[in-house]
């Protein structure tokens, strides 16, 4: 067996009728992925609906289930609450919210606008609340006897870190409402978990963070005690698991999955202290160009 095989048994999903927000691309797609081979029905939403429907067909075809692409900008609560009826239309029911969409922006935070700090926290933060808060309403409306809340955050939203400053403040926001909505909404048969992922390179995310060579320069593995990057199979395996009735008795846990990487050195970006002036207005440049083309 390896790291990278999956891990739990066929079908452990059936029956189950997932949403991944952000499910299009990265993580959130590698997630669906192995939501539909478990067996579950999966919506997956984000703002770009021509990649939704890309990563649906592809992943229909690869996994023989059934994903729905939903268009959704989570930032806005009526835009939420029509996809999920949306589900609820396609579905029927829905069992499982995965609150995955998020936003960064790298860079010193008085270089930030007021408006690109406003844009993170209304992606993580406020997307979000606006999705636990529908879907938790709906839940508790209908008297559902079980449902699952499984929030993405991050190590450093309970050590912050430089040079990520809107994300660490909105994770950390999402990380106190899975713990206080854990205990508040139990009793509705509502369990709140949190998965806090340590470096798991995804092409798209990461090329907008650290374009150029920059990704090689500040090589994640080298701050991780076991020497390399994440796979995104082992986030999948764990983000499948808290999902499944199999963890039924684990309500209000963020599960680090990083290597050991926040125990050597909290906050993720702090390494980014040795970037000099002239490097920080080199890589607004690139971001930008990236952006354009």
């Amino acid at each position: 067996m390896s790291y990278t095989d999956k891990m739990l048994r066929d079908d452990a999903l059936k029956g189950k009728v997932i949403v991944v927000t952000g499910g299009g691309s990265g993580l959130g797609k590698a997630m669906t992925k192995y939501f539909l081979e478990l067996g579950a029905q999966v919506a997956i939403t984000s703002r770009d609906l021509e990649k939704l429907k890309n990563t649906a067909k592809e992943l229909e075809a690869e996994t023989g289930g059934t994903c729905l692409p939903l268009q959704c900008d989570v930032r806005h609560y009526e835009e939420v609450e029509n996809m999920l009826q949306e589900v609820l239309k396609a579905f029927g029911k829905v069992d499982v919210l995965l609150n995955n969409a998020a936003g960064n922006f790298i860079s010193p935070t008085e270089r930030l606008s007021a408006n690109a700090f406003d844009t993170v926290i209304d992606i993580v933060l406020k997307g979000s609340k606006n999705c636990t808060l529908a879907f938790g309403k709906h839940w508790i409306d209908t008297k559902q006897t079980s449902a699952t809340v499984l929030n993405i955050v991050t190590t450093y939203a309970w050590t912050g870190s430089a040079y990520v400053v809107p994300s660490a403040t909105a994770k950390a926001g999402v990380l106190a409402m899975t713990r206080s909505l854990a205990v508040e909404w139990a009793k509705y048969g509502i369990r709140t978990n949190a998965i806090a992922p340590g470096p798991f390179p995804t092409k798209g995310a990461w090329d907008r963070l650290l374009p150029g060579d920059l990704a090689e320069k500040f090589d994640m593995a080298k701050k991780v005690p076991l020497k390399r990057v994440g796979d995104h199979q082992e986030l999948a395996n764990l983000a499948a698991y808290l999902v499944s009735d199999f963890s039924a008795y684990v309500n209000g846990e963020v599960i680090v999955i990083d290597g050991g990487e926040w125990l050597k050195g909290a906050g993720q970006f702090n390494l980014l202290e040795a970037i000099p002036e002239e490097l920080w207005d080199q890589l607004e440049m690139m971001i930008k160009a990236k952006k354009k083309s």
